[in-house]
């Protein structure tokens, strides 16, 4: 399973490069079926968007509802290669997606763990399984080298 997982982190790392292309902070995320069929692929585009809600996940999570017509989006994983914002886990578990598995921990903003962890409060309908680290140094890298030039 780790190797189907990190596969498809992989995936998730491309649009996260895409992204730190085009200047926006680089997370990818990509929405998958029940049997590994990838369903959407988005990047952060926040800048490009002038949309503080253009977040990676949400663009793939709306991507993938639109290609079958509901927002419930059964049976999927959202990967992403960084851990999920509370904006960003709230819509996986409005989606009612079945598992997140994210590359690398958020300490200011994760919301699967790190600040909050939304998959495992009670209070909420639905609670994501939650698979973290898979890819993850590839992920912080990604992250901190873009921060680093960012700073020079």
């Amino acid at each position: 399973m780790d190797t189907i997982h990190a596969e498809l982190m992989k995936k998730a790392l491309d649009e996260a490069e895409k992204a730190r292309r085009l200047g926006e902070v680089p997370i990818g995320a990509i929405v998958v079926a029940d049997r590994n069929q990838v369903m959407a692929a988005e990047h952060n585009r926040t800048l490009m968007l002038s949309d503080p809600t253009a977040h990676a996940e949400i663009l793939a999570l709306r991507t993938a509802a639109a290609k079958i017509g509901n927002y419930r989006l059964l049976n999927t994983t959202l990967y992403v290669t960084v851990e999920p914002c509370p904006m960003c886990m709230g819509a996986a578990i409005h989606a009612r997606v079945s598992r997140v598995v994210f590359g690398t921990r958020d300490p200011r903003w994760g919301a699967a763990g790190s600040l909050y962890d939304f998959s495992n409060d009670l209070r909420f309908n639905h609670q994501p399984k939650v698979i973290e680290g898979i890819c993850e140094v590839e992920c912080k890298v990604l992250m901190q080298d873009f921060f680093r030039e960012k700073r020079i």
